[in-house]
C-alpha cells in the first residue's frame, strides 16, 4: 500500500460499506435503501440531503450505531461498530462519537452543567474534572452565565448550544447532528449552525450533518443525497 492510501486510511473517522436497511413486519418487507458506500475523514464537514422520508435519519442513526444494519459495516476510527453488541457500541461513541439530535434530548432534571458533563461521568471522570471541562465547553458555547439553568430555563437555541457541548466534551473524532437547526427560528438556526462549524475548525472534528436545509448545506465541504435509497455524492 502506497503512504498516500495509507495516509487517506488512516485519515478516515468514519466508513460505511455496503451498507443497506431492512424493516420487516411480518410477511412485509420495506427496503429503506441498500449498498451504501460512504466515508468521512478527519476535520471534514458533509451534509446529508434528500427529500422527507429518504431514509437520511434512518442512515445517520446506522453511522451513529443507534441502530443495526440489515446489511454492510461501518467502521467507526478503524474499528468494528456496527457488528457489536449494544454495550460495545456505546463504548465506542462515548470514546469518538458525539451526537447531536434535533430536539436536544436534555435530561430536564439536570443543569445545563450537569448535562454536559454527563459523557465524562459515564466514563467515570473525576466530578472536579468534568465540572471543569463543562465550565470550560459552556464558555466556548456562549452559555458560561447559564451553567446552572435547567432546560426549561432555556431558550430552544441555548438547549441546542447545550447538547453541542456536551457532544464535544468528550473530544470526539466525529460529531453526527440530526436536522441540528430543524427546530429553531432562523436566528437561531444560523447561530448554531456558524457554531458547530467554528468548533469543528477549533476541535478539528469531523462534522456530519443531516438537514432538509440546502442554503445549510452548501456552506459545507460536500453534499451527498440520498435519492431513490442511493447516495449520490455530489
Amino acid at each position: 500500500m502506497s503512504n498516500e492510501k495509507s495516509n487517506e486510511k488512516q485519515n478516515l473517522v468514519l466508513q460505511a460499506t455496503g451498507l443497506g436497511k431492512t424493516y420487516k413486519e411480518g410477511e412485509l418487507e420495506t427496503k429503506v435503501f441498500s449498498d451504501i458506500d460512504f466515508q468521512l475523514k478527519a476535520g471534514e464537514k458533509v451534509a446529508i440531503v434528500g427529500a422527507s422520508g429518504s431514509g437520511k435519519s434512518t442512515l445517520l442513526h446506522l453511522l451513529a450505531g443507534l441502530d443495526t444494519p440489515t446489511q454492510g459495516e461501518v467502521l467507526l476510527n478503524g474499528l468494528s461498530f456496527s457488528s457489536e453488541s449494544d454495550v460495545k457500541r456505546g463504548k465506542l461513541r462515548n470514546q469518538y462519537m458525539g451526537f447531536v439530535y434535533q430536539f436536544h434530548h436534555l435530561f430536564s432534571e439536570l443543569t445545563a452543567l450537569e448535562n454536559v458533563m454527563m459523557p465524562l461521568q459515564i466514563r467515570r471522570v473525576s466530578i472536579k474534572e468534568a465540572q471543569k471541562k463543562a465550565h470550560q465547553l459552556l464558555e466556548k458555547v456562549g452559555l458560561a452565565n447559564r451553567a446552572q439553568h435547567k432546560p426549561s430555563e432555556l431558550s430552544g437555541g441555548e438547549r441546542q448550544r447545550v447538547a453541542i457541548a456536551r457532544a464535544l466534551i468528550t473530544e470526539p473524532a466525529c460529531i453526527l447532528a440530526d436536522e441540528p437547526t430543524g427546530n429553531l427560528d432562523y436566528a437561531s438556526a444560523d447561530q448554531v449552525f456558524q457554531l458547530l462549524v467554528d468548533l469543528n475548525t477549533e476541535f478539528d472534528t469531523a462534522l456530519l450533518i443531516v438537514t432538509h436545509d440546502l442554503s445549510l448545506a452548501a456552506k459545507m465541504d460536500r453534499q451527498v443525497t440520498l435519492l431513490d435509497g442511493h447516495l449520490v455524492h455530489n
